[in-house]
């Protein structure tokens, strides 16, 4: 994981980042905040893990959650859009899942994770079905791939 090589990153280009997590608990936050000199661009990490939180601290709309469900790429689109404004950092991220082992379906199995971002008027989500069924595999695999797509947009 290049989490060393996006601290950098993210220092010498002055940008801030904030994340909205739920199925990784905290772990993309704790990967930024565990490094020396993190406060120069890390401003909020929020745990949203309930559909409350997502709808009460993030105002995603209850029906998204109703029609879509809270794992689904609509849900993860509204959690960055409105952690943006909430953040006012150049870069938000959110992170909606199944880390499982269980909690899956046949349209929504343990692995997917939906992972947003968005800078500026950029916003992008990544659909990732992982094949782990181990649920800190699937935390560890997710947050390596958001550091590899962050590393890659910037």
């Amino acid at each position: 994981m290049s989490i060393k090589l996006l601290h950098k990153k993210l220092i010498k280009k002055k940008l801030t980042i904030s994340v909205a997590e739920s199925c990784t608990g905290g772990l993309l936050a704790h990967n930024f905040t565990k490094l020396a000199n993190s406060s120069k661009y890390f401003q909020m990490g929020l745990i949203t893990y309930s559909n409350q939180a997502k709808i009460k601290i993030l105002n995603v709309n209850k029906n998204i959650i109703k029609k879509y469900g809270a794992v689904s790429e609509e849900c993860c689109k509204a959690m960055v859009s409105n952690l943006s404004k909430i953040s006012k950092s150049k870069i938000n991220v959110s992170i909606t899942g199944i880390a499982g082992p269980g909690g899956g379906s046949k349209t929504k199995p343990v692995g997917l994770v939906y992972i947003g971002i968005k800078k500026g008027s950029y916003l992008k989500t990544y659909e990732n079905k992982f094949k782990s069924k181990a649920r800190n595999k699937i935390q560890f695999l997710t947050v390596k791939k958001v550091i590899k797509n962050l590393l890659n947009l910037i």
